[in-house]
């Protein structure tokens, strides 16, 4: 198995949940995360990322980490100062109209969408909102170009395109469709030499369906064009994903696999949670599974079962901890508070 790797969190595409899935393969394997300084969430982001953001890295020691994949803002020169040579890159991608969508949910307080009631107010007229210096502008537009370290405000034109496209396909070995989740995890455990128990995830950090709305198809086409760069990225990469899947797995043998994940998701659902699924934040009794809670978004949980044995709840917990509590632990884990 493949233990030295670097994860491109993109922001509203399903990254929490690969979070949650590398957080107990390093937990599991006993390997080091490059944790952003003092244990922090996030590597300064929106900054690009620099080695020096990480806890314990120094230039005079060339110590490097197993796992990287703490929200940032990709730059590889410096991200290689602090993983292997080795070390397999992937990220994770979203339809960028639903993305916009969530975005516009979650990060209600940024600047561009402090002042509209929808979406389709601030489509209408995006840079009466929208203002390219401010700092936060990126949750706003061609959010997936800026997490790859792009500008996302930059020109759409054939050739920048393919030079962006060229980068993103130099610096990775693969990137995954959020859309294609089950078929993605399939690919990641193909990709990394891993087992099944490996891949297998609950979702989290998802929304309750109550503050989501389809959009109609004008909204659908302005919300393309606007993000212009992003669908560009993401036709691109829907495209070479399966064109990987047919050249190293087929679709026969996918289809068998994507069966197998979703009948050991259910069995431990089975085994792990009170109901079959996740709840509303209210409604979360174990307030250390409780997930943060972001602008208008309502982010859902688990309930465990009571009375499982000692291992097996041990790995149904690890599979419903919501991302900050977790990656606490596993920072106290690799960096023990020294005694005062």
């Amino acid at each position: 198995p493949k233990t030295d790797i670097v994860f491109l969190k993109v922001h509203k595409s399903a990254s929490s949940t690969v979070m949650n899935i590398l957080f107990r393969f390093g937990e599991t394997h006993n390997l080091s995360f490059a944790f952003p300084l003092g244990g922090g969430y996030q590597l300064y982001y929106p900054h690009h990322f620099l080695a020096r953001f990480v806890q314990g890295f120094s230039p005079q020691s060339p110590r490097r980490f197993n796992i990287l994949c703490h929200h940032m803002r990709f730059l590889q020169p410096e991200v290689q100062k602090v993983v292997p040579s080795s070390a397999v890159y992937f990220s994770i991608l979203r339809n960028p109209v639903q993305l916009m969508e969530s975005s516009f949910m979650y990060y209600k307080g940024a600047s561009a969408f402090s002042r509209v009631r929808s979406l389709e107010e601030f489509l209408s007229q995006p840079y009466r909102y929208y203002n390219p210096a401010s700092g936060d502008r990126h949750y706003a537009r061609n959010l997936m170009t800026f997490d790859f370290g792009f500008n996302p405000d930059g020109e759409v034109s054939p050739e920048r395109v393919q030079l962006m496209l060229k980068a993103i396909e130099a610096s990775f070995d693969f990137l995954l469709i959020s859309e294609y989740f089950d078929e993605s995890m399939v690919l990641l455990k193909e990709m990394l030499c891993w087992d099944l128990d490996s891949v297998v995830s609950f979702p989290l950090n998802s929304r309750d369906s109550s503050t989501k709305s389809p959009l109609p198809g004008s909204v659908v086409e302005k919300l393309k064009a606007w993000n212009r760069l992003d669908w560009e990225i993401y036709t691109h990469f829907n495209r070479t994903f399966w064109e990987r899947i047919d050249r190293d797995i087929g679709r026969e043998r996918m289809r068998r696999e994507v069966k197998a994940l979703r009948e050991r998701q259910a069995e431990l659902a089975r085994t792990c949670l009170q109901g079959m699924g996740s709840v509303a934040p209210k409604d979360i009794k174990d307030s250390s599974l409780r997930p943060l809670q972001h602008g208008a978004a309502r982010i859902l949980g688990y309930n465990l079962k009571h009375g499982l044995d000692q291992e097996l709840e041990r790995t149904c917990r690890r599979l419903v901890t919501p991302e900050l509590q977790y990656s606490s632990l596993l920072y106290k884990k690799q960096f023990p508070p020294q005694p005062p």
